[in-house]
């Protein structure tokens, strides 16, 4: 009979003691994961410095780029020579990726953020190659006038906005550009709401292309591995916060 006795007795000690909660274990699984994605973050610009910027097909950033208050801030030269262009460049490329950054234009301006940018002297600018979303004073542009594939947050002559989030001239816009070949989707995101969401390669892309300005543009959108870059299009720019977390 000792031996029933001795089992019974485990029996009751293990259903006494406290089962492990799944929930509990699902916390921390979800808090472990939040950590890696917030470390994933890589600054590419902290407001003190333009390392591992410059200037497209050129050299170290300087005029007409200036720091102010943590920003950078674009002043156009009054003079420039032909065929001359100021755009920033990041030093490295990417592929997949979440771009998190703030502008704000100046009245009547206008300005760009590329993606997928092939840095080669037979292009003249990263338009050339690189899609952009659009950074502009839709009221005061004559662009915000000129069909809404032209307006702020749009992708460029392609997806217009899903809806106005755009803040006034000379007011911060935060933006975030969601690059990802893996699953083949692009998405904008402006002031916190997603105004435009598009693929970024294969048929339905090249149609994109086909019905926009870009067609037949060669190398146009056709680099999934490429630099991020800033526009210079001849008007007050200022940029700042700019993050990226590769995926």
């Amino acid at each position: 009979m000792k031996k029933p006795i001795i089992l019974m007795a485990l029996a009751v000690a293990f259903a006494c003691k406290e089962k492990p909660k799944e929930n509990a274990t699902e916390e921390v699984a979800q808090e472990v994961t939040q950590t890696q994605e917030e470390a994933t973050w890589t600054v590419l610009f902290d407001g003190s410095s333009f390392d591992g910027w410059h200037v497209y097909n050129g050299g170290e950033v300087g005029e007409p780029w200036k720091l102010e208050d943590g920003a950078m801030v674009y002043y156009p030269p009054k003079e420039r020579k032909k065929g001359e262009v100021y755009d920033l460049v990041t030093d490295k490329d990417y592929t997949n990726f979440v771009l998190s950054l703030e502008w704000k234009i100046s009245e009547g301006g206008n300005s760009g953020i590329f993606y997928g940018i092939f840095e080669d002297e037979k292009y003249g600018a990263p338009y050339a190659t690189g899609p952009e979303i659009q950074v502009l004073d839709d009221e005061g542009h004559p662009d915000g006038k000129n069909g809404t594939t032209h307006q702020a947050g749009a992708l460029y002559d392609m997806i217009a906005v899903s809806e106005k989030t755009v803040k006034p001239v000379g007011e911060w816009n935060q933006v975030e550009l969601t690059i990802n070949h893996e699953t083949n989707q692009g998405q904008v995101a402006l002031n916190g709401k997603k105004v435009v969401e598009f693929p970024v390669h294969g048929p339905e892309w090249d149609e994109m292309v086909a019905n926009s300005k870009f067609k037949g543009w060669e190398g146009f959108g056709a680099y999934q591995t490429g630099k991020i870059g800033l526009q210079d299009h001849g008007n007050v720019v200022a940029f700042r916060n700019i993050k990226i977390k590769e995926l």
